[in-house]
């Protein structure tokens, strides 16, 4: 990787999401690449779903670090396809989302269900006794839930 590289992926990474300001693009997976030829920089994003908000504010947010750190011409290129899946995020991101309160989904091969649906652990006591209250929550890439057993209210992240 070349120092030039290092430098944009470096900046680029430390992007967060808007909505959940502990993530960044890199956590949620939402960055797919990072190409330079000469001082332009193209960055390759991909929505946690189509028409997601805040994708305009990342982008702007990419163009506005990688100009700070020496590549004025930047674009960024929003793909759909693969289609963005919870599988993405890294397992450093999972602990984050859990930490900040936002249950988060399970990768696919682990994922817990109950009653032929499934439930997301508490991020506050750990409990697999949940219950969706709602399918939208903060945001619309999470859901309302409540905890049975210490009975707190929390978003979960919805499985893609």
């Amino acid at each position: 990787m070349t120092d030039a590289l290092a430098r944009a992926r470096a900046a680029v990474c430390a992007v967060t999401d808007p909505e959940i300001p502990v993530l960044t693009i890199a956590d949620l997976g939402v960055l797919r690449d990072i190409r330079i030829d000469g001082t332009s920089v193209e960055v390759t994003i991909t929505p946690t779903y189509t028409g997601c908000p805040a994708m305009t504010v990342i982008a702007l947010d990419i163009e506005t670090v990688l100009a700070r750190v020496g590549f004025p011409q930047v674009r960024v290129v929003t793909t759909l396809t693969p289609a963005w899946t919870t599988d993405w995020l890294t397992e450093d991101g999972r602990r984050k989302l859990a930490a900040y309160g936002i249950a988060p989904p399970e990768p696919a091969a682990g994922r817990r269900a109950l009653f032929g649906e499934p439930r997301p652990a508490c991020p506050r006591c750990g409990s697999l006794s949940t219950e969706q209250i709602s399918e939208f929550g903060s945001t619309a890439c999470k859901s309302l839930h409540r905890c049975l057993a210490c009975r707190e209210p929390f978003d979960a992240f919805k499985c893609h």
